[in-house]
């Protein structure tokens, strides 16, 4: 049983926006300041990557752990009302992702998930930075 009523949850749900997240803005900041340059939500590519890197041919996707279902999570809950549409609603998020990733490799990038739960953990942050050089060397060698 939900405590707010149906339009509440809804509004609520509503203004949870997709672009510059607290979790992706972690992710911006520590790329800037290890000296990464990049761009944001490039419309032409397939999901409209959170942070691309086009020197490195790598795109970086900011998952949030509940909208994009992170295996063994503690965030990756399922509301206890109307099950059945929210488990509908994760599955395609998450085919959704595959798609957008197996398109992103078609065209020759390289995607790297980091999780919201790991935007507070400095050393998946160092192996961001680690997976953006690989990919680097993977694409020039």
């Amino acid at each position: 049983m939900d405590i707010v009523d149906r339009k509440t949850r809804s509004r609520m749900m509503s203004g949870i926006g997709s672009k510059n997240t607290k979790p992706e803005m972690i992710v911006r900041r520590y790329l800037h300041a290890q000296g990464f340059r990049f761009r944001l939500h490039i419309k032409d590519l397939p999901g409209k990557p959170d942070v691309v890197l086009p020197k490195h041919r790598v795109c970086v996707l900011v998952h949030g752990c509940y909208w994009h279902r992170h295996p063994g999570c503690k965030y990756a809950s399922i509301p206890k009302s109307n099950a059945d549409f929210w488990q509908n609603k994760f599955q395609s998020n998450v085919a959704r992702d595959v798609r957008n990733e197996d398109a992103l490799r078609l065209q020759g990038w390289y995607s790297i998930v980091i999780w919201e739960c790991d935007t507070r953990n400095e050393t998946a942050l160092l192996n961001l930075k680690k997976a953006i050089l690989q990919a680097s060397l993977w694409h020039s060698g």
